[in-house]
Formats: structure tokens, sequence, C-alpha cells
């Protein structure tokens, strides 16, 4: 019986050896290729050579890992600049999730668990319901819009779950949570300039690149909410946790983003008050509610009552009024994605509420689209095992929150609690396989790692 083991596996361990080394030359021979056509372009076209030598670099990186670039796309996803122009520009966020959506979508592991069908799913029936709207009203915005919501949604999820299935969510999280901590550090240290000048006002970042206050306050809380979830599976230490939470509300109150404030409270009720077997978590955190509400509401009231008609609180009303002008026009299907740049209306504002958004643009049938993939959407991740589905439900409904007081349809605001869900749901499906084989792997497998012999030769004789 050894002898034929011995044998059987040597032939194949030989066959397994000359098929490497013919791949491995195969590999040789097609980086060499490539490395001369790029060495041909670099006096011709700089930028094609350059491009050419990051698809290569990936290309590697992906043999090396097959979601090594969606991982590595992580930190991109919060980079906010703008790219383009005419109305269809593009943020460098959008790019790098492109790009690993380009990966994830071919290399990611499949297959798709349920909860990760079902959320595709969702993100579907908008994209039908918001097919009238660009049917209706042909134009460019309209179309490439339509494409943008899909992949801010569906393209996320994809990129999630490869970076969680392929067993690196804790990588990913903690290159997604980096530049977050970075802006959170700069948006501090402008705050505190300012108040040393005697300025109390909100902190808009000019460096290293633009940053709206209300884009920091929206991007800091969800990365507040996502330390202060702290979930087993990624192991962040307390030493960690506490110093970067304290850091990152520090960055959301400097903002003064009240929606922010808003949809922070939101996500650290939902992380606090739900059981969760694996985790006990601090509720000391609750008693920064009370005063960032009471903040928030003062605001709202001292601007209500000095009537001046042209503060933010003034504004929203009037902006209230003339996107239910612009739904008028076209109850059913809206005046077309993206309206506020096409010269569609009168008005160049984009609707700074998230349903008054789609009302407009999409029509009563994207709104039923939009309700369906956000409740649907908490739904579906409530039900998983809290370890993975509080996090990814708090981070979601910080985002819908701060919708209902702020622009919704803003690439990195959406990317992001898709992203991390997708991470949460690849983290879920990886454990429960692992579960699975390991209560389903035989006795023998157990002990020597997977190697027991053919059953087909332990009988021999």
């Amino acid at each position: 019986m050894t002898r034929v083991w011995r044998a059987v596996t040597g032939s194949r361990s030989r066959a397994g050896v000359a098929s490497r080394s013919v791949a491995w030359l195969l590999g040789a021979v097609l980086v060499a290729a490539v490395l001369l056509g790029i060495g041909v372009l670099v006096p011709v076209s700089l930028p094609v050579a350059a491009a050419a030598t990051l698809l290569v670099l990936a290309v590697g990186l992906t043999v090396y890992d097959p979601v090594a670039v969606p991982v590595l796309a992580m930190p991109a996803l919060v980079v906010v600049q703008r790219v383009g122009g005419g109305g269809v520009d593009l943020s460098l966020s959008d790019l790098a999730l492109a790009a690993a959506f380009g990966f994830a979508v071919v290399f990611a592991p499949r297959p798709f668990s349920p909860p990760m069908r079902t959320l595709l799913w969702l993100t579907a029936v908008y994209q039908v319901t918001t097919l009238f709207t660009v049917i209706a009203h042909p134009y460019v915005q309209n179309t490439v819009e339509w494409f943008h919501a899909w992949l801010s949604t569906g393209g996320a999820l994809v990129v999630g779950w490869a970076v969680g299935r392929g067993g690196r969510a804790r990588l990913g999280l903690n290159l997604l949570l980096v530049p977050c901590l970075v802006i959170a550090v700069l948006t501090c240290l402008v705050a505190l300039r300012q108040l040393a000048g005697g300025n109390t006002g909100a902190v808009y970042l000019e460096w290293p690149i633009p940053m709206h206050k209300n884009f920091i306050g929206c991007v800091l809380g969800m990365a507040a909410v996502l330390v202060h979830a702290r979930p087993t599976w990624v192991a962040w230490p307390r030493w960690f946790t506490v110093p970067a939470l304290t850091l990152l509300c520090a960055g959301v109150v400097a903002s003064q983003a009240r929606q922010a404030l808003v949809g922070l409270v939101v996500g650290i009720l939902v992380v606090s008050l739900r059981p969760d077997p694996h985790r006990r978590r601090s509720r000391l955190v609750l008693l920064g509610i009370v005063p960032a509400l009471y903040f928030v509401v003062t605001v709202v009231r001292e601007q209500l009552a000095s009537g001046d008609q042209f503060n933010s609180a003034y504004q929203r009303l009037s902006w209230y009024q003339q996107a239910i002008d612009v739904w008028r026009q076209d109850p059913l299907f809206g005046v077309g994605l993206r309206w506020w740049v096409a010269g569609r209306t009168e008005y160049t504002f984009q609707p700074p509420n998230a349903e008054l958004e789609v009302l407009s643009s999409a029509g009563v049938v994207g709104l039923v689209g939009f309700l369906l993939l956000f409740l649907g959407g908490v739904v579906v991740l409530w039900r998983l095992d809290p370890r993975y589905g509080t996090t990814a439900v708090a981070v979601l409904l910080v985002r819908f929150t701060q919708g209902q007081f702020d622009l919704f349809w803003v690439s990195v605001q959406v990317t992001l609690p898709f992203v991390v869900a997708g991470v949460c749901l690849g983290a879920e499906s990886l454990a429960r396989a692992r579960r699975l084989e390991a209560g389903s792997a035989p006795p023998l497998a157990r002990l020597t790692g997977g190697l027991a012999p053919p059953r087909t030769l332990v009988g021999a004789r």
C-alpha cells in the first residue's frame, strides 16, 4: 500500500512540477514581451506607457492574489478629487472602484451567498426603475449617471465581496480606514488653527485636495461607526479603536456638518443597542448623543429664528419646494438623472434630500425602487449573524440618515456603505464555508491537513 501511494503521489508531483515549469516559462516570455512593448511606448506616449505599466502590475498582483487589486483599491475609494468635465466628471474614487470592479467581477470567489444575491437583485430593481427616465429623457448625463449609480451600489458590493470572501477583510478595512484617519487629523489641526485665530466656523480642507465640510463630516461619520462596531473578525484592539473613535468623532464635530452628526448618532445607537453575544461594547459613547443632537437643534432653530432667507436652513426649505416643482413636470418618471447639471430646468441645484432627489430625477417609479433598495437592504443585512450584519446595517443607515438632510447621490458617500456591506457579506460567507469544511472533513484529513490518501487505496492489500 505504501509503495503504491508513493508511486501515485510521486508521479503527480513530477507532473505538477513540469506543468508549473512550463507556466513559469510562458509567463516569463509574456512579461518580457510586455516590458519590451512598454519600452517602445515610453518615447511615443508616456500616459499610455504608464497605463500599460499599471495594468501589468495589476495582472502580476492578481497572479499572486486574485483579490489583490480590490484590496489595494480600498484606500483610493475615499479620494474625492474630480477628473473630467462637461457634466459627466467623475472622481478618482469612481476610477478606482471601476478598476477594482473589473478585477473583482472576474476573480472574486463564487458562488455569491444568498444574502449577497438578494442585495444585487435589489440594486438591479433600482436600475430597472430608473431606466424609464433614461429612456424618456435621453441625454448624456442621464445615461452616464445611470451606469454610475449601479457602479456605486452593485459594483461596490462586488468589490467588497471580493475583499471579504477572499480572506482579506481585515486588511481591506484597515486600508479603508487609513485615509479617513488622515482626513480626521487634518480636520482637527485646521480646526485648532482656526480656534487660535478666533474663528469658530466649519472646517474646509484645501490640502492635499479641496474637501467640503459635508464630505468630511459624512465620511468620518461612517468611519466612526465602523470603528465603534469593532467586528470581532477584524480583531482591532481597544488601544487602537478608542483613540481612533475619539479622533473621528472630533473630526465630525469640527466639520460642523449637521447631517453627519445626526447620522453618527443613528449609527452609534444601532451598534450600541443591538444585542451581540460575541461582543460587549461600552455604553459610555452614548453620553455624547445628547449634546450632539442639542447642537444640531440649536443651530437650526437659530437659523430659522434669524429671518435670514439666505442661511442654510431657509435655503433648504426653498430647495425642497423647487424640487417638488421640478417633479411635477413629470411625476411618473421624473425629468432625468443629474438634471441640475444638464440644463433640464431653470434650477441648477442638487436637491438636499435623498427622496426628493430621486423623485425629481426618476419620478414615483424611481422612488419605489430606491426605497426597496435601502429598506430591503437593511432587512437582508439585519438577518445576518450580528457579528457581520450589525456593522453593515449601521453604516448603511448612517448614509441613509445623512441623505435626509443633504445631497445623497455623491460618489464616495454612496460607495463606502455598500463596500462595507460587501466586505461583511463576504467575510460571513467565508466563515460559514470554513465551519462547514471543518465539520465535514474526515478525521485523518484533519490531522494531516487534508493530505489523506485516496479511499481506493486505503483497503489495498
